[in-house]
């Protein structure tokens, strides 16, 4: 399934979500409840300054000028200076208490996706992709900056001016107001429908940046590379990209544009309206209606551009508010998914595990449908014995040995270590017990000794180079010209295979799990290098449990159980001359392996 092709991950909230999702938003806010109060009476000192300006004008221009009174004058000019400072003042602290509080809520709302990633099965990342997934933590999130360090704010800022102003206009003069408010409604309904326009194509900009990311995560990354060089597809990968930058572009000047015509209307209006204020006075003036002085008149145009700015930017914030909701529907579907490998209410912490592991008429489908990959499996591994699962591709071999960590869950039966379910188990004491090497070794791009303490933070140098020496890799890593502090690559592609493996196995070392699930750690390597991995394998199973998974059968013959899987049920299972005497399907997996022999 992939997200941006599920209509339950993609459709926009309808008219009835809006307001849930909209108290969803304020609870972000509620952990800063207190400085936002202070962001709020700071926005409330610097709109009644602001407002107190007009009135100083007025008294200078109806009664300090004409009465010639020079010492009022001075100190109504001061009052007029000392507003500018207070104003400034007041939102330089306003703004770094709301940008502070903006960038503490998108820390928690990455950290909070983030985690919530780290909690879905491997079922979730087979099916979507990478890009798609680092799309909604970098673009979605940082696409809501604007909103969450400034909008809120602005909103309370702009709201708290349009109030104050518009009372100081109706103290000055009531009839004069109604003419500046007339269209005010029509200006909301204009600013509510570009707000809608802009959310629809905001949602669909942000899959095409998703998608984006995705083709950049996959074809540039080093073995996206190499298949695109190969394979001569680079010229082709480049036009692709191309085309869906081409429809970014067009979805980009889309949403800048949505509704900038009418907005433009409304800026023109606004900025006609002290014109409309001169020529309403002047007119009623001349047809012998209310005197209205020239300080009065001054003063309302002044509050009447005061307005102005707050009132744009207030319809302004209304679109934004609109479009940022598609971007929290976004990042509010993937802080909903379902976690379905949850950890018990009350779990079960084991100090000493011995390694017992069984499987007890286990099935398992995926996502619960379609048919079953494993059915009615019934395993019991003694502590400290190695059983090892073969059969032919597709059989459910690596999805059998995912259940013991508990990278699926199983649909049915259950799978105990040391007699208890998995399921119970806390999470600490599973990580603890079980270690997977698979035939996929992931590296990160750090050095040699940072990616060996992923699995022990605090391993000691001494404890690093005795894994290295155990997994058969600490010579070649003493031979670098930067010995263990060599920055591997990305993705560890400064080494071979073989030398990948090993140092997945110190890594496994280090953590020192009693029981190992090894999931066709050597089926990628040729045969000289398989014998060196092997003998670092089998120095990290000695005394553990240990499942191995295998398809070359030349690795499991010593195992203490061999069990043959086909579609999904159990075969065959006995030692390695059992089976053999048997004629089975394990001797013709067997005769299989001798005859491609020759060709590894």
């Amino acid at each position: 399934m992939h997200p941006d092709r599920d209509s339950a991950w993609t459709a926009p909230a309808d008219a009835k979500e809006q307001p849930r999702q909209v108290r969803r938003i304020l609870k972000l806010f509620h952990p800063y409840r207190g400085r936002l109060v202070i962001v709020g009476l700071l926005v409330g000192a610097a709109s009644l300054v602001s407002v107190a300006t007009p009135f100083l004008l007025k008294e200078i221009l109806d009664v300090a000028i004409p009465e010639g009174r020079t010492g009022l004058l001075s100190l109504l000019a001061l009052g007029m200076i000392l507003g500018a400072v207070l104003t400034s003042v007041f939102g330089v602290l306003q703004t770094l208490i709301s940008t502070t509080v903006g960038q503490r809520v998108m820390h928690d709302l990455r950290t909070a996706v983030y985690g919530r990633l780290q909690q879905m099965s491997l079922a979730f990342f087979t099916r979507t992709r990478t890009g798609e997934v680092q799309s909604r933590i970098a673009n979605d999130i940082g696409g809501m900056q604007a909103t969450v360090t400034s909008t809120a704010t602005s909103l309370v800022s702009n709201l708290t001016s349009v109030i104050a102003t518009i009372a100081a206009m109706v103290v000055l003069d009531w009839r004069l107001t109604v003419v500046s408010l007339l269209l005010l409604p029509v200006f909301v309904w204009i600013s509510r429908r570009v707000g809608r326009e802009r959310r629809k194509i905001t949602t669909r900009r942000q899959k095409q940046m998703a998608a984006m990311a995705a083709t950049v995560t996959e074809s540039l990354s080093v073995s996206g590379i190499l298949l695109g060089r190969t394979m001569g597809r680079s010229d082709s990968l480049t036009r692709a990209f191309s085309d869906e930058s081409e429809s970014l572009v067009d979805l980009e000047v889309r949403s800048n544009m949505a509704g900038r015509w009418r907005m433009a209307v409304i800026t023109i209006v606004m900025a006609a309206m002290p014109a409309v204020i001169y020529w309403t006075a002047g007119v009623a003036l001349q047809l012998g209606g209310p005197d209205v002085s020239l300080g009065t008149i001054v003063a309302f145009v002044s509050l009447q551009q005061g307005l102005f700015r707050p009132t744009v930017s207030l319809l302004s914030t209304g679109v934004q508010i609109q479009t940022s909701l598609a971007l929290f529907q976004r990042i509010f579907e993937y802080l909903d998914l379902p976690v379905d490998i949850t950890e018990h209410d009350n779990p079960v912490r084991l100090d000493r595990v011995r390694g017992e592991v069984r499987f007890e008429d286990v099935e398992f489908r995926y996502d619960g449908k379609g048919g079953p990959v494993l059915d009615g499996i019934d395993i019991t591994v003694p502590a400290g014995s190695s059983l090892a699962v073969v059969g032919p591709t597709g059989a459910g071999k690596s999805t059998l040995g995912h259940l013991v960590p508990r990278l699926y869950d199983v649909t049915g039966g259950r799978v105990t270590l040391d007699g208890v379910d998995v399921r119970d188990l806390d999470f600490d004491t599973l990580a603890r017990a079980v270690g997977v090497v698979s035939q996929e070794t992931y590296l990160f791009h750090a050095s040699v000794a940072e990616n060996l303490r992923f699995a022990k933070p605090d391993a000691t140098d001494a404890e690093l180079e005795a894994a290295a020496r155990a997994a058969q890799i600490h010579d070649h890593i003493a031979a670098l010209p930067d010995g263990y502090d060599t920055v591997v690559g990305e993705r560890g592609h400064r080494f071979s295979g073989g030398e990948k493996q090993r140092l997945a196995i110190a890594r496994t070392i280090l953590r020192d799990p009693p029981v190992l699930v090894l999931d066709e750690a050597t089926s990628a390597l040729d045969t000289r290098t398989e014998a060196a991995v092997q003998e670092a394998i089998d120095a990290l199973s000695a005394n553990r449990t240990t499942i191995t998974i295998a398809h070359r059968l030349s690795t499991v013959r010593g195992a203490d159980r061999i069990v043959v899987l086909d579609s999904g049920r159990l075969a065959e299972q006995g030692r390695h001359e059992e089976l053999l005497e048997r004629d089975g399907r394990y001797a013709a997996l067997v005769r299989r392996d001798a005859r491609l022999e020759p060709t590894r």
